[in-house]
């Protein structure tokens, strides 16, 4: 099943796309990564949906990725004496560590590392940024604060504070134990929820010992400020614009949106735009106009991948609203307009032997008659080359490694194939002839374009490019040796 597009799509399941023939139904429709949502459902539902998918994979014959969101330190207020109550602008509020109830004038704020990192002027919002207030002064267990948007505040609701790095680390203890149980299961990626800074990844990637690879989610300023240095250790990103927008201006966060996106395509790190993208789909069959908009620019921008949230786990539509991601993208892609847009954003890095592989299959595609650039690779890197290049001609990424293809899945581009290990240049040819016609990409009249690294079987070694005839390559592959 070649999808019609390059661009991923990622589909969030909950109860509302919780059984075989909905998560199948669900991949028909162009979903390619499914995401499980660690904040919600136990470890023993979370189990059966990855058995779920992987039953789907095999039935349907392709690699299916699957991501487990790791929910991170959830900060909130404490309990109210009564249901709830309003703040008014200018008022008076206080946040301590008293366990008493709270009421119009102050709430109990459980988490001391917030008041160690909080200094006067720093900013608290309450309830998804709904209200705010300004720190007038603080100590090991209080903060005196005024109201600056008011609004309804009650039980348990979650406090951001976007001002200051928070002495907290992005792995509470239930994300370890949940991290330990999906890598065990065999998820693919992993979301790290609450990143602030590198070494926040870096715990993620010790305890995951490579049984999966680590998606950052920048959903702090701090990670903004810090991005280059979170990038540098992490496998991917996720541009979580939700969390993004209650901590920032929200006219701030496009911007952001464009800036990680171009820097992920530098770096050859698959990057996801989540968030609200078709969020008038849980109740409507039909997205906004605005919100279709929303979808093509992340395409525009040369994304990897575009995420439903609540869409596919909660809503009334989700095959209709992976359908019409699917169909935005499709679209988007058949514009002339995109390959030009696509092509002016192009940073040409030629920094290595393998960068310079990849540029010239690229070059090669553009100036001649080719089907296809096929890449053997062991660990994805040449792949993740490739779709850096964004080419105009498919991808087919060829690996014995059945945790690689499924990886590649999240990459732009990326047609991923599961082949038997070869030893020699010639084999690859043959196996990549044979791959890129029966995917229907190629007929054996045409030209493709093989790169590999020699010798084989050695991550990080892309040094060879052939143009290779699909009918030679197969009409060599039946002779004998």
């Amino acid at each position: 099943m070649k999808r019609m597009r390059n661009v991923k799509i990622v589909a969030t399941l909950g109860p509302a796309s919780n059984d075989y023939e909905m998560i199948r139904s669900l991949f028909e429709a162009g979903a390619d990564v499914f995401r499980l949502n660690m904040s919600h459902g136990t470890q023993d539902e979370i189990g059966e949906r990855h058995a779920i998918i992987r039953q789907v994979e095999k039935d349907c014959g392709r690699p299916i990725a699957i991501l487990a969101d790791l929910q991170g330190p959830k900060l909130r207020c404490g309990v109210f004496s009564e249901d709830s109550y309003e703040l008014e602008e200018g008022a008076k509020f206080r946040f301590d560590l008293d366990e008493a109830e709270g009421d119009i004038t102050r709430v109990r704020l459980p988490h001391p590392e917030i008041f160690q990192a909080l200094e006067a002027g720093s900013s608290l919002l309450v309830n998804d940024g709904k209200i705010r207030l300004t720190v007038d002064d603080c100590g090991a267990d209080y903060a005196n604060c005024t109201v600056v948007v008011g609004g309804e505040i009650s039980n348990r609701k979650g406090v951001n504070v976007p001002d200051v790095v928070l002495p907290l680390a992005a792995l509470s203890d239930k994300d370890r134990s949940d991290l330990e149980y999906v890598c065990e299961l065999g998820v693919d990626w992993l979301a790290l929820s609450f990143v602030q800074r590198p070494e926040d990844v870096q715990e993620a990637r010790e305890l995951a010992k490579g049984r999966a690879a680590v998606l950052s989610k920048i959903e702090k300023p701090a990670a903004v400020d810090a991005f280059e240095d979170i990038l540098a250790v992490s496998d991917g990103i996720m541009v979580a614009r939700g969390d993004l927008g209650v901590e920032l201006p929200v006219h701030a966060v496009p911007p952001i949106q464009k800036r990680l996106i171009r820097a992920c395509r530098a770096a050859a790190k698959p990057v996801i735009v989540a968030t609200q993208m078709l969020e008038s789909m849980i109740e409507s069959p039909v997205p906004t106009r605005a919100e279709v908009s929303d979808v093509a620019t992340a395409i525009y921008e040369g994304t990897d991948a575009i995420m439903l949230s609540a869409e596919s786990a909660a809503g009334s539509y989700p095959v209709e609203a992976v359908t019409t991601m699917n169909n935005v993208a499709i679209e988007v892609e058949n514009d002339p307009t995109y390959r030009k847009v696509i092509d002016a954003s192009r940073k040409v890095e030629r920094t290595s032997v393998a960068d310079g592989i990849v540029v010239a299959a690229r070059e090669i595609a553009e100036t001649t008659d080719i089907k296809a650039i096929c890449c053997f690779t062991q660990s994805g890197t040449t792949a993740l080359l490739v779709a850096r290049e964004r080419p105009s001609v498919p991808i087919i990424a060829l690996t014995p490694l059945v945790e690689t293809s499924r990886r590649l899945c999240l990459s732009w581009g990326t047609n991923c194939m599961i082949t038997e290990g070869v030893e020699r240049f010639k084999f690859a040819v043959i196996a990549a002839a044979r791959a890129a016609c029966e995917s229907g990409i190629a007929t054996k009249e045409d030209q493709i374009v093989v790169t590999a690294g020699v010798p084989f079987n050695i991550p990080g070694t892309t040094n060879i490019l052939r143009v290779a005839p699909c009918e030679e390559s197969l009409i060599y592959s039946a002779q004998p040796e």
